[in-house]
């Protein structure tokens, strides 16, 4: 399958050096051998000190939030989590959908942190910034074990992916909905085969995600879609139809997010443009600007989920008129804290 990012050459805002390929090289390779080798995707052990991030951005519904792995095979190219990559000298280009990093300590840190005789229990975001469900969960299974504990402490959590992959964790997750400890928002950008292919290469296809929200309502799984990021003159005509698709399968609540290009996601936007729909990418561009204050990107609180201006004000009000004749968001979803209980010490499970 291909990749989302049509280049590497990046130069980052931490003294990342430029990553250029040699023409002459790849022309004499490619007499010799018939092309460049395929990328592959490899993945290294990170082992941080703690495993909970906190934040205090007054825009988004959550403080506390895990994240299993860096970098994401899905390799969507829109993705706000890929400046994250330069931290370690690596191209928020094709190094961030290709060198991963996996946190397989991620469980026992995040006992550790449960277990603090400070904590206060609150709902513990998933798949804020890469997805925990991305392909490389299917060996690794870091997820699985981060929810195996929530699940014994009856923790509360909310899951945001673009996989098909969470519902191979129903036999935890089930139990947990029945108790109010957890729901799951499924991204869907496109439902269009073509747009999706280029947009989010390694990504479950639409109608799998439309496929596990049916199985996660079905088990009782409070289920939210989330129509993100809203691309103009790409993917907003399909607004209202993504909204029918995933009220029928099951969706409860609905949010979206017009698409952000923050650092070197907007060249690499730009870039993905010119190269799949060049016909448009002044129109595309254009647009987005319009929303975002002339700029490409807007990074203020508020503004940057749902932009400004003549634009941003349609795509709101069909929004809202199409969640109020699907019924979506008529009831929010609250999760229970008052069930929680701290991880037991090594030492008591031994006696």
């Amino acid at each position: 399958m291909g990749r989302g990012a049509t280049r590497n050459d990046l130069p980052a805002r931490f003294g990342l050096a430029g990553r250029e390929a040699d023409g002459d090289w790849l022309d004499q390779q490619d007499r010799e051998e018939g092309g460049p080798p395929k990328l592959k995707t490899s993945v290294q052990i990170e082992r941080p000190k703690s495993i909970l991030t906190r934040n205090s951005s007054p825009d988004v519904p959550f403080d506390r939030s895990v994240n299993p792995y860096r970098g994401c095979e899905h390799g969507c190219i829109y993705c706000y989590a890929r400046p994250t990559h330069a931290f370690h000298d690596l191209s928020p280009g094709l190094d961030f959908e290709s060198k991963l990093f996996a946190k397989p300590d991620a469980p026992g840190l995040l006992r550790r942190e449960l277990a603090k005789k400070s904590y206060a229990p609150a709902a513990i975001a998933f798949g804020t910034n890469t997805d925990a469900y991305q392909p490389i969960e299917r060996d690794w299974k870091i997820m699985r074990s981060c929810l195996e504990v929530l699940a014994e402490c009856n923790h509360p959590l909310t899951i945001t992916t673009k996989s098909d992959r969470v519902v191979r964790d129903l036999d935890l997750l089930a139990p947990m909905a029945a108790k109010g400890l957890v729901a799951v928002a499924i991204s869907i950008t496109s439902l269009d085969p073509k747009i999706h292919r280029t947009l989010e290469p390694r990504a479950a296809r639409p109608e799998r995600r439309l496929a596990a929200m049916r199985e996660l309502r079905a088990a009782g799984v409070p289920v939210h879609v989330n129509v993100s990021p809203v691309i103009p003159a790409i993917t907003d005509a399909e607004l209202e139809a993504i909204l029918e698709a995933a009220a029928e399968a099951g969706a409860r609540t609905a949010s979206y997010i017009p698409v952000r290009l923050p650092h070197e996601v907007a060249p690499l936007f730009r870039a993905w443009l010119e190269a799949h729909y060049p016909d448009r990418a002044g129109k595309v561009m254009a647009q987005i600007q319009s929303l975002r204050g002339g700029r490409d990107n807007d990074g203020q609180f508020f503004s940057r989920m749902k932009g400004a201006g003549v634009w941003a004000q349609l795509l709101r009000t069909r929004f809202k008129l199409a969640c109020r004749k699907l019924g979506l968001n008529d009831a929010s979803v609250t999760l229970r804290t008052d069930l929680f209980c701290p991880p037991e010490g090594d030492q008591l499970r031994l006696l």
